[in-house]
């Protein structure tokens, strides 16, 4: 059989209120053929944040296999692509609705899929010590009393995000310095937001690590959020809470991020996300030689 030269895609708005919202994102359908430089090209091609490419699985009991790559690398695992990807796949009649199973980087991961969305069940959530509060606050081009005290932590449930709590006001004048960032071992990236405990909502910007982009929406990160506000005893130690993020307002790009986290003997040990799909794009594209 001939090789495919094009592929069909969507672009989709991930964790989007509305269209034009949210974390764009590529699906790239089919992909099972295509080598890792043929993957990273189209990612590429598209310049966005992620493009997910959809496979057949490989692991038992997965429904299907999803590889992420950014603009200039292969990820395990991602909160947007992921939501993306498995509400695409059901809303164009590939899968049925309801539990899937993803195979990813990270594992084989669950994914429910409903009307307008998609709720992932983040990896095995992880913990460890983040850069002292004051420091972070500096690189992050904000002054150490706009921090609030909380320690910082580094946390994930699959790509572990520094957590630095800050004022309100704060968080829109932050400012990354990246020669500063890079030597503090932050993980993925840093996540400054401001914790509403009547709302249990935060406002939040996040920053990856290599180069300081801001992202509009990182589900990723809001998996670790939870693990993060757990430890600092902002949520509770026992049982499931349920949490939002309220990300991308100051980039133009609100996004929406409806999350919970389950503890027990005051350490979290799961979490999910969940948040709209909205189709805006479509087409087909090369497959690069």
């Amino acid at each position: 059989m001939a090789a495919r030269e094009t592929l069909d895609y969507e672009i989709v708005d991930v964790f989007a209120p509305r269209a034009f919202a949210g974390n764009p994102l590529a699906v790239v359908f089919d992909a099972d053929d295509l080598s890792t430089e043929q993957c990273q090209a189209l990612a590429n091609e598209f310049h966005l944040s992620e493009t997910s490419f959809l496979c057949a699985p490989t692991e038992p009991g997965a429904d299907y296999r999803v590889r992420i790559f950014t603009t200039a690398t292969e990820l395990p695992f991602a909160g947007h692509p992921s939501v993306g990807a498995a509400h695409t796949l059901v809303r164009t009649g590939r899968l049925a609705a309801g539990a899937l199973r993803q195979e990813c980087g990270a594992g084989v991961l669950d994914v429910v899929v409903d009307g307008d969305g998609a709720t992932l069940t983040g990896g095995r959530p992880t913990l460890a010590d983040g850069p002292a509060a004051e420091e972070l606050a500096r690189a992050m081009g904000l002054a150490p009393g706009d921090a609030t005290g909380v320690p910082v932590a580094l946390a994930g449930c699959g790509l572990p995000f520094s957590y630095l709590s800050v004022t309100r006001e704060a968080v829109d004048r932050a400012v990354p310095d990246k020669a500063a960032l890079r030597g503090l071992g932050v993980g993925e990236g840093v996540s400054v937001l401001s914790w509403d405990a009547a709302t249990s909502t935060a406002y939040a910007r996040v920053f990856a690590q290599d180069d300081a982009w801001e992202d509009p929406a990182t589900g990723s990160a809001a998996l670790g959020t939870g693990v993060w506000l757990v430890e600092s005893g902002l949520l509770a130690g026992e049982g499931t809470s349920a949490y939002t993020i309220r990300q991308g307002e100051a980039m133009g790009r609100p996004s929406v991020l409806e999350c919970t986290v389950t503890a027990d003997g005051a350490v979290a040990v799961g979490a999910t996300v969940r948040g709209a799909v909205v189709p805006v794009a479509g087409g087909r594209i090369r497959v690069p030689s």
